[in-house]
């Protein structure tokens, strides 16, 4: 079983990255790290060949401080990675990434690819399913849990109202929830032995591609601080409590 696994970088994952003059994040010359969301792909990927025996590579897109999240993915326990990087990438938005990370995935041979449901400087929450379409396989999103069946995978699919469950031939590519697994840490050995593993860096001409094919369709124009949350109104008169809410109601728009 040869599992991918896909891995970001984000900057300051715990507070307010910081937007440069062009309105991107600035990403190198800051504090950053493997995306936590990433975290439990990355186990998922790892209990599977486990059980079913194979490895693991994870695939990234980014700078060169990149690096580290794929070196965090080694330490604890994936067996290779690959990492692109190239200027040409500055800015991307979601399908050019999803173009260059299938690109990548389909230069290695893979049954299945984990990814997390959404990265936490984006939150765009659709790379995934552009990714399955570029590769060809199907999409099981937001799983709460999984398992390997005869040539397949099920999932239960985390819903509003419960959970679906979804099964699929595979290769197939899985999305999973915070959840769904419990990340392990790295040990000093796996720090140690991560920097031993292999790291592939393929440019932009050995994936096929060119600086025009990934050049981004969206940009950002602007960025302005979100409004203050303004305080509530307290409604106290009983009598006339139910006309006041379907006043303020209708001043919202909400009917």
């Amino acid at each position: 079983m040869n599992v991918v696994v896909l891995a970001k970088y984000v900057p300051n994952p715990t507070g307010t990255p910081e937007l440069g003059p062009d309105n991107l994040l600035v990403r190198e010359g800051v504090e950053g790290s493997l995306d936590p969301g990433d975290e439990p792909a990355i186990e998922a990927a790892l209990e599977v060949v486990e059980k079913s025996g194979g490895e693991v590579t994870v695939v990234s897109m980014g700078p060169e401080p990149a690096m580290d999240a794929v070196r965090k993915a080694l330490s604890i326990g994936v067996h290779k990675g690959v990492l692109v990087t190239d200027d040409a990438l500055r800015g991307a938005d979601t399908l050019a990434t999803a173009t260059v990370l299938s690109a990548a995935i389909q230069l290695q041979e893979f049954d299945l690819v984990f990814a997390s449901v959404e990265s936490t400087d984006g939150y765009t929450g659709t790379l995934p399913q552009t990714l399955a379409e570029f590769l060809g396989v199907p999409a099981l999103t937001f799983a709460r849990s999984f398992e390997l069946t005869d040539g397949g995978i099920k999932i239960e699919r985390q819903t509003e109202g419960g959970y679906q469950v979804v099964e699929s031939a595979l290769p197939a590519l899985v999305t999973v929830t915070a959840g769904a697994t419990t990340p392990r840490y790295p040990t000093l050995k796996g720090i140690m032995a991560a920097k031993q593993k292999p790291v592939e860096r393929p440019s932009l001409a050995d994936l096929g591609l060119t600086p025009e094919a990934v050049q981004a369709t969206q940009t950002v124009s602007s960025v302005e601080p979100a409004p203050e949350r303004q305080a509530g109104e307290v409604i106290e008169d009983h009598d006339a409590a139910v006309e006041k809410v379907v006043q303020l109601l209708k001043e919202a728009k909400v009917i």
